[in-house]
C-alpha cells in the first residue's frame, strides 16, 4: 500500500546522531510494514471503490530503554548478593536462562539491590539496554500481566494503536520484539520490580540471550534463579545510616559523634534498608536530635513502628500489604505466633497454638514463609522464626484482633495456655528422662538423647516462659536445672534458679523453698559467686533442718562443704563434709553417701591428706559402680586420679584419668570430657610424656572454649604453659600463662590468678628476663599468701630465690627468699618441702650451683565438683 519513493520523499532526517536506546532502536529496529499482505483487513475493503491512498511514514517512536534509577545514598553490604545476581546474569553462563528471583520481606533492600545489580551489568557491557516495570503486586489493584506488556512494548517503541488487545498477541509482539533485537545485537534487560504472582511474571519472561530480574516479597518458584535478601550486617547498616544523612547535610557528623548510638538506632531498626532510610529522613527533619534520643524513642517495643514513619514511608503500610495477601486463616496463624515467648518456635508448637493437626499448621506455615513475613530457621529443620520489626507488628496485630470482642479475646488467651502448658510439660517430661542414669523413655521422649535435644532446641523460648508468671516459672526453675548445668550455661542457670525461688516467696510455697535456696546457692556456686552461693546453702540448711528432713539436711551440708573449700576455709569444709556423711549413711541413701565420700575425697586433697582422699575416692567410686550411674562414675574416677597424682603415683593416675575419659564420651559430657583431658595431660607431664601432655590439653581447651566455660579454658591454659615449659618452649609457654592470666583475672579468679603470675615468672626467668621474672613472682607471692594457700606461696618464694640467683642478686636476698620459701612450707605443714627450702637457704651464701636446680611451674588441679 503506497510508494517506496513517496514515504522517502516525506521523511524528515535529523542532523544529530542517535543514542543507542533512544529515538530509532539500534540496529534499525523499528515497525516496519513494506512488502505486508493487506488483502481482507480493515483498511482495505473488497468493490470496486477507488480510494487514492497517502502513506506517511512516521519518525520511529521514542524507546525508554534507560529508565533504571540510580541506587539511593548508602548502598551498600551487599557483595554476596551483587556477585550471585551477576554470576546469573553474565552473559558467559551456559546452565540456564539469565533469569533472577530476588524475594524477600518489605523494606528489605530488593528494589535498589535490583537497581545497582542492572548498572552492574551495564557497566560490564553486558546489556545494551533495561526494561523497568513496576507490577505494584502489594498494591490494593495490582498491575495485571497484559498491563505490564503494554507497558513494555512502549518502552520497546511500539506506538499505542499498533498494540495488540489484551490476551496471547500482546505477548507475541513483546517476544518478537525482543527478538528482533536480539538479531540486531542488542540484548535487554527487563526488570520486574514488586511482584506479587506468577501469573504477573510469566508472560514477561524474555525469550533468547535476553535477561531478567524479578522482585518480590514471595517465593515465585520456577522462573528462574532464586535469591533470598536479607537484612544488612551491623556494620554495613551503621554506613547506610551515616550516607543517608549526609546526603540530606554533608556537615552532619551524628554518626560519627556518636557511635554506640548509631549502632542502636540500626539495630532498632532491624538494620532494614527502608527502615533505616525513614530514620535518616526523620533525623533530617530534626537535625539537633542526637541519635541516643532517637535510639531510646525506637527502643520502646510497643511504640516502635510508629517511629518508623516520615509521612510518605511507612513501614507498617508495607507489613499491611504483604499481610493481606494471606488468607484468614494464614493471617490467624501469624498472629498466634507473637505469643510464643521465645524468638523462635517449632512446627509442633506452632500446632498447639493454633490447636489444628502438626501436618496442616506446616502447610500454614509454609505459605507464610513465602510471603517471608516468617522465614525457616536455617540451621534447624522444623523451625520457624520472624524478624523482631515483624514479631512488633503481629503482636500490634494480634492486641487488635484480641480487641475486637470478648470471644476472639478468649481464644488468643486459650491458644497462650495451650503453648505454655506445653513448655512445662514437656520440660518435665524431658527433666526426669535426662536425669534418669539409665536414659529412660518417658510418655514424651524416647531416651535421654532425645530428651536433650529438645532443651536444646527449646531453651531460649523456656526461658522466656519462666518469666511469664511465678507458677510457671516455678515449674521450670526446677525442670531446667539439671540440663542447664549440663551444658554450662551457667547465667541462664542461676536465672532459672532466682525465679523459682522468687516464686516460692510469692506463692507462700514452704515445701519448694528450701530446695529453691538450695539449687540457687549451686548455679551461684558454678559461676563463683561464692560469699552468696554460702549465704544461699545456709539458708537452705535452716529450712531443712526445721522440717527435720534428714535426707535434705546431709544434702545442704555437702553443698555448703564444697562451698567453704573454694573460700579455702579447708577445716570448716572438712566437718561440713563429715557431718553430711554421717547424716547420708543414717539415712540409708547410697547415691548422697558416694557423693558425700567424693567431695570428702575433694577437701583431704586440698589438706594435702592425699592418703585419707584416695581412700574417699574409692569409696565413692564402689558406690556409684553399685548404682550403675556412669557419670557419677565418670567423677570419681577424675578425683581418684587427681589424689593419686597427689602420691605421685602417675602411672595409675593416668588409667584413671583415661577411665574417665571414655566414661565421659559415652555419656556425652562435654564438660567432664575437658576436665578430663587437662588432667590426663597433667599426668603425662608428670611421666615426661610431654607431647602427649600438650596434644591432651589442646583437646581440653578446645572443648572448654567450645562449652565457653572461661575458668576452665584457663585452666586448659596453664596446661599448655605447663607442656610447652617442659618441651623448652618457653616463649610459647609465656604467651600460654598470660592467655590463662588474663582469663582467670576476667572471672575474678584471685588463687589461679597467683598460679598463673608463678608460671609466668618461671617461663620469663627461661627466657633471660629476670626483672620481669622477679616482679611476677612477687605478684604470685602476695596473691596466694592473701588466699592462705602456704604451701604454693612456698613454690612461688622458691620461683622468686631462683630467679633473684639467676639475675645476680645479692645472695642474702636469695637467702631471704629461700627462709620465706620454708616458712610457707611449714605453715602448710609440708615438712620434707621446708627442709629443703630452708637447706638452700643455709647454703645460699657458700654456693650458687644449687640456684639452677629446675623447679616444675606450679598447677592447679580441677576436681569435677559434684553435688547433693
Amino acid at each position: 500500500m503506497g510508494g517506496k519513493s513517496g514515504a522517502k520523499r516525506n521523511a524528515k532526517k535529523s542532523g544529530k546522531p542517535q543514542k543507542q536506546g533512544q529515538g530509532r532502536p539500534a540496529g534499525g529496529v523499528r515497525n516496519d510494514y513494506r512488502g505486508a499482505d493487506f488483502t481482507n483487513s480493515h483498511v482495505v475493503g473488497n468493490g470496486a471503490m477507488a480510494v487514492k491512498t497517502y502513506v506517511q511514514q512516521y519518525a520511529p517512536v521514542p524507546t525508554a530503554l534507560d529508565a533504571l534509577p540510580q541506587p539511593p545514598a548508602g548502598f551498600t553490604g551487599r557483595e554476596d548478593d551483587l556477585a550471585f545476581i551477576l554470576s546469573v546474569l553474565d552473559p558467559g553462563r551456559t546452565d540456564g536462562p539469565a533469569v533472577a528471583v530476588l524475594s524477600g520481606w518489605g523494606g528489605v533492600g530488593k528494589t535498589t539491590l535490583a537497581y545497582a545489580s542492572g548498572h552492574a551489568a551495564q557497566e560490564r557491557g553486558w546489556y545494551t539496554g533495561v526494561l523497568l516495570v513496576d507490577l505494584h503486586g502489594y498494591d490494593p489493584y495490582p498491575a495485571q500481566a497484559e498491563d505490564a506488556l503494554e507497558a513494555l512494548l512502549r518502552s520497546l517503541g511500539v506506538r499505542p494503536e499498533h498494540l495488540p488487545p489484551p490476551g496471547a498477541g500482546r505477548e507475541a509482539l513483546y517476544r518478537s520484539q525482543l527478538n528482533a533485537r536480539q538479531e540486531a545485537g542488542e540484548r535487554l534487560l527487563v526488570v520486574a520490580d514488586n511482584a506479587s504472582a506468577m501469573a504477573q511474571v510469566q508472560p514477561l519472561l524474555p525469550p533468547g540471550h535476553h535477561g531478567m530480574l524479578v522482585t518480590s516479597r514471595h517465593r515465585l518458584t520456577g522462573l528462574g534463579r532464586m535469591r533470598t535478601v536479607n537484612s544488612l550486617q551491623p556494620e554495613d547498616a551503621v554506613a547506610l545510616l551515616e550516607a543517608a544523612l549526609k546526603n540530606n547535610d554533608p556537615d552532619d557528623v551524628r554518626v560519627e559523634q556518636e557511635p554506640e548510638a548509631a549502632e542502636r538506632v540500626a539495630s532498632a531498626c532491624g538494620y532494614l534498608p527502608l527502615a533505616l532510610q525513614i530514620t535518616a529522613a526523620l533525623l533530617a527533619q530534626d537535625p539537633g536530635q542526637p541519635l541516643a534520643e532517637r535510639a531510646d524513642a525506637l527502643g520502646d517495643a510497643e511504640g516502635i513502628l510508629d517511629g518508623l514513619n516520615d509521612g510518605e514511608r511507612s513501614l507498617r503500610t508495607m507489613f499491611d500489604q504483604s499481610l493481606e495477601r494471606l488468607t484468614p486463616q494464614e493471617q490467624d496463624l501469624f498472629r498466634q505466633l507473637s505469643l510464643n515467648p521465645g524468638p523462635d518456635i517449632s512446627t509442633a508448637a506452632a500446632a498447639v497454638l493454633a490447636d489444628q493437626p502438626q501436618p496442616a499448621t506446616e502447610r500454614l506455615l509454609a505459605r507464610i514463609a513465602a510471603s517471608h513475613l516468617i522465614e525457616r530457621n536455617s540451621t534447624i529443620r522444623g523451625r520457624w522464626q520472624m524478624h523482631d520489626l515483624l514479631r512488633a507488628y503481629a503482636h500490634e496485630q494480634a492486641e487488635a484482633a484480641k480487641g475486637r470482642g470478648r470471644a476472639p479475646r478468649r481464644r488468643y488467651e486459650q491458644a497462650s495456655e495451650r503453648l505454655i502448658d506445653y513448655y512445662v510439660k514437656h520440660a518435665e517430661a524431658a527433666d526426669s528422662s535426662f536425669r534418669s542414669a539409665s536414659g529412660a523413655a518417658t510418655s514424651r521422649f524416647r531416651d535421654r538423647e532425645e530428651a536433650l535435644a529438645w532443651f536444646d532446641s527449646e531453651r531460649e523460648n523456656l526461658i522466656a516462659t519462666a518469666h511469664i508468671s511465678p507458677r510457671i516459672g516455678l515449674h521450670l526453675g526446677f525442670a531446667l536445672g539439671s540440663y542447664l548445668k549440663w551444658r554450662r550455661r551457667l547465667q541462664d542457670l542461676v536465672v532459672v534458679r532466682a525465679l523459682a525461688l522468687y516464686a516460692c516467696q510469692v506463692l507462700q510455697d514452704t515445701n519448694h523453698e528450701a530446695g529453691a535456696w538450695n539449687n540457687l546457692g549451686g548455679a551461684l556456686h558454678e559461676l563463683r559467686r561464692f560469699d552468696e552461693a554460702l549465704q544461699a546453702h545456709q539458708t537452705a540448711l535452716a529450712l531443712y533442718q526445721q522440717a527435720d528432713n534428714v535426707q535434705h539436711v546431709a544434702g545442704s551440708w555437702n553443698n555448703l562443704g564444697g562451698v567453704l573449700r573454694e573460700l579455702r576455709r579447708f577445716d570448716e569444709a572438712l566437718q561440713a563434709h563429715l557431718t553430711g556423711l554421717t547424716l547420708c549413711q543414717q539415712s540409708g541413701d547410697a547415691h548422697s553417701e558416694a557423693v558425700a565420700w567424693n567431695n570428702l575425697g575433694g577437701v583431704f586433697q586440698e589438706l594435702r591428706r592425699f592418703d585419707e582422699a584416695l581412700q574417699a575416692h574409692q569409696s565413692a567410686l564402689t558406690f556409684h559402680q553399685q548404682s550403675g550411674d556412669a557419670h557419677s562414675e565418670a567423677t570419681a574416677w577424675n578425683n581418684l586420679g587427681l589424689a593419686l597424682q597427689g602420691l605421685r603415683r602417675f602411672d595409675e593416675a593416668l588409667q584413671a584419668h583415661q577411665t574417665d575419659l571414655n566414661h565421659c564420651q559415652q555419656v556425652g559430657d562435654t564438660h567432664g570430657e575437658a576436665l578430663a583431658w587437662n588432667n590426663l595431660g597433667s599426668a603425662l607431664r608428670e611421666l615426661r610424656r610431654c607431647d602427649e601432655a600438650l596434644r591432651a590439653h589442646q583437646s581440653a581447651l578446645r572443648l572448654h572454649q567450645q562449652v565457653g566455660d572461661t575458668h576452665s579454658t584457663a585452666g586448659s591454659w596453664q596446661g599448655i604453659g605447663l607442656a610447652f615449659h617442659e618441651l623448652r618452649r618457653f616463649d610459647e609457654a609465656l604467651r600460654a600463662h598470660q592467655s590463662a592470666l588474663r582469663l582467670h583475672q576476667q572471672v575474678g579468679d584471685t588463687h589461679s590468678e597467683g598460679i598463673a603470675w608463678n608460671n609466668c615468672g618461671t617461663a620469663l626467668r627461661e627466657l633471660g628476663r629476670f626483672k620481669d621474672a622477679i616482679a611476677a613472682g612477687q605478684r604470685a607471692v602476695e596473691m596466694l599468701a592473701a588466699d592462705r594457700d602456704w604451701f604454693r606461696t612456698g613454690e612461688a618464694w622458691g620461683e622468686v630465690a631462683r630467679s633473684l640467683g639467676s639475675s645476680g642478686a645479692d645472695p642474702l636476698r636469695v637467702r631471704e627468699a629461700w627462709e620465706h620459701s620454708a616458712t610457707a612450707y611449714s605453715r602448710a605443714g609440708s615438712d620434707e618441702e621446708a627442709a629443703d627450702s630452708q637447706a638452700r637457704a643455709d647454703t645460699a651464701e657458700a654456693s650458687e650451683e644449687l640456684l639452677t636446680v629446675e623447679s616444675r611451674p606450679s598447677s592447679k588441679s580441677e576436681p569435677l565438683p559434684e553435688d547433693g
